[in-house]
């Protein structure tokens, strides 16, 4: 028994095919303009992968929020077409099996929950950092939706007065911050290439860059006072610099050392949060929508 995997995404939407514990058949196609298009790829899919698997069901990672009670996702994503309909009964009716869909952050992290680096692990905080910073929240083992189904959005914690934790801890608003200062066009120049610039001695991407860890190492550090997981897994474009877990460390210990000696005196400290990178990178959508599958069977209920 094998299940068809899909990951929607604003530009594409990619797929394959999970089958003795494993995605095969990994592809993609552009994200079509309307839901009927989008249903008529989705179907010719279905019906060439079932020639030769037989498909139990379907698994889905979606951006919005979803709701897995009513089966329909909320909110607003940059597939404007998926929500505020019963999307999983016209999918089952379409397919003619079970479906499933679970929010893309929240399937990244059970991935890392089931298989990968927070595997064995109970509590746990998951954070995107892409071009802007979402996740999801694990706790007892179970995703946590909220009353608003808004449970992992820490992208819109005030980190500043005016400044969200999504305006000052992303590479990307890093680059558009540098590049008005060097009055070039905003999309001149990318968060790769401002620390690229750092590392050569140019002293705005510098100081860019040290604003950029300093606040993405404050929002980690107030998520962990929050929730006080065992973990915390960083995802998205950002995992992949290499120095990326140090810089951090430094960062979260200077913020202790401050807090501590402003409120407790030296003699207490305060906890270092555990940060590790996510293992899956462009999978965990699909793996932890399996996961999601396996374990809800698209009929789970959150409270």
């Amino acid at each position: 028994m094998a299940l068809l995997l899909f990951d929607f995404g604003g530009s594409s939407v990619k797929y394959g095919v999970w089958d003795n514990d494993d995605i095969l058949e990994k592809e993609s196609f552009v994200t079509p303009t309307t839901w009927e298009s989008m249903k008529a790829s989705l179907l010719k899919i279905k019906k060439e992968k079932a020639a030769t698997y037989n498909i139990e069901g379907i698994a889905i990672s979606s951006p919005g929020a979803v709701n897995q009670v009513a089966g329909i996702i909320e909110g607003a994503s940059a597939i404007p077409y998926i929500h505020h309909f019963p999307i999983v009964e016209e999918l089952e009716e379409l397919f003619g099996c079970p479906v499933s869909i679970e929010n893309d952050a929240n399937c990244a992290a059970l991935a890392e929950f089931w298989k990968g680096a927070a595997k064995g692990l109970k509590n746990v905080i998951f954070v995107v950092v892409g071009s802007g910073i979402g996740g999801a929240v694990i706790i007892d083992g179970k995703i946590q939706y909220g009353k608003h189904l808004s449970a992992g959005e820490f992208g819109y914690m005030l980190l500043t007065d005016q400044h969200t934790f999504s305006d000052l801890g992303t590479a990307v608003n890093m680059a558009k911050r540098y590049t008005k200062r060097k009055n070039l066009e905003e999309n001149a120049v990318s968060g790769k290439e401002v620390f690229e610039l750092a590392e050569q001695g140019d002293a705005i991407a510098q100081n860019e860059v040290d604003t950029f860890y300093r606040y993405l190492a404050q929002g980690i550090y107030n998520l962990q006072y929050s929730f006080d997981p065992e973990k915390i897994i960083i995802g998205g474009g950002v995992s992949s610099k290499s120095d990326l877990i140090p810089q951090l460390t430094v960062n979260l210990e200077r913020i202790a050392r401050q807090v501590e000696t402003a409120l407790f005196g030296p003699e207490n400290s305060l906890h270092i949060p555990e940060i590790t990178l996510c293992e899956f990178k462009n999978d965990a959508n699909l793996i932890g929508a399996v996961y999601n599958f396996e374990t809800n069977r698209g009929h789970q209920s959150h409270n």
